[in-house]
C-alpha cells in the first residue's frame, strides 16, 4: 500500500509539474505573440509617414506626424520624442530609431503615441534625465559630422526651446548678450554645458558667488560683466 501512495504521490506531482510547464509555455507564448503584433502596428505607424525612397521618416514626415497629433513641429516634445529614440540626425527618424522610442513609450497607435507626450515631458524633467537630454539637443542639432558648434541664431532658438522653461530670465539675458555681442559666431558644446551649469549654481541677478578664477568659459565671464554694466 505504502509503495502504491508513493507512486501516486510522484505521479501527481510529475502531472502538477506538467501542467505548469505548459500553463508557462502557453503565457510565453501568448506574449511573445502580443510583443510580435505590437511591433508589427508600430513598424505600420512607422511606414505611414516614412519616405519611400529613403526608408526614414524625413523632416517632410515628420510634421505630417506632428500635425496629425495636433502639435507644433517646434514644439520642444518632438525634441524630447527624439532624445527618447536616441535619433541620430536632426529631421529624421530610423525604423529601429522609432521602434526603440515607441516600445519604450508603449505607444503602437498614433493616439498612445498623442497621449503619451505629457508623460515624457515629466521623464525629461527629472533632474537626473534633463542634463543627458539638454547635451542631447545640442549634438542632434549639429547637421554636419564633423561639425562641433552651432551658430549664434540657431543656439539663440535652441536654449529658449529647451532652457527657457527652467530658467527664462537668465535665458532671455543670455540670448540679448549674445545677439549684441561680436565676438562669438558660434558656441560649442563646452560653452553650451557651461551656460546649464551657470543657470544652476549661479545667483540670479546679482552673480555674487560668480568667480571668474574658476574654470568658466571665457564667455560667461564676458557675459557676466556685461550684465553688471548694464545694472549700473
Amino acid at each position: 500500500m505504502r509503495r502504491s501512495a508513493s507512486k501516486k504521490t510522484g505521479q501527481s506531482i510529475s502531472t502538477t509539474a506538467s501542467i505548469t510547464s505548459s500553463a508557462t509555455d502557453l503565457f510565453r507564448s501568448s506574449s511573445s505573440k502580443a510583443s510580435s503584433k505590437e511591433m508589427e502596428r508600430i513598424d505600420n505607424l512607422f511606414y505611414s509617414y516614412a519616405n519611400r525612397s529613403s526608408g526614414m521618416i524625413d523632416p517632410e514626415g515628420i510634421e505630417t506626424l506632428c500635425s496629425d497629433m495636433e502639435v507644433d513641429h517646434t514644439d520642444v516634445r518632438i525634441l524630447m520624442l527624439a532624445w527618447k529614440m536616441r535619433a541620430e540626425k536632426q529631421g529624421y527618424f530610423t525604423l529601429e530609431e522609432w521602434r526603440q522610442g515607441l516600445k519604450s513609450l508603449r505607444a503602437d497607435t498614433l493616439n498612445k503615441l498623442k497621449k503619451a507626450l505629457p508623460d515624457l515631458e515629466k521623464e525629461v524633467k527629472r533632474p537626473s534625465n534633463f542634463v543627458d537630454f539638454y547635451n542631447y539637443a545640442f549634438r542632434y542639432c549639429l547637421t554636419e559630422e564633423k561639425q562641433k558648434s552651432i551658430d549664434i541664431e540657431s543656439i539663440c532658438q535652441l536654449l529658449d526651446l529647451v532652457l527657457g522653461s527652467h530658467f527664462q530670465a537668465q535665458v532671455d539675458f543670455f540670448i540679448e548678450y549674445l545677439k549684441i555681442q561680436s565676438d562669438y559666431k558660434v558656441i560649442n558644446m563646452d560653452q553650451w554645458m557651461g551656460f546649464y551649469r551657470f543657470c544652476n549654481e549661479i545667483s540670479f541677478p546679482d552673480f555674487s558667488n560668480y568667480d571668474p578664477e574658476l574654470a568658466w568659459p571665457l564667455i560667461l565671464d564676458n557675459f557676466v560683466e556685461w550684465m553688471r554694466a548694464k545694472r549700473t
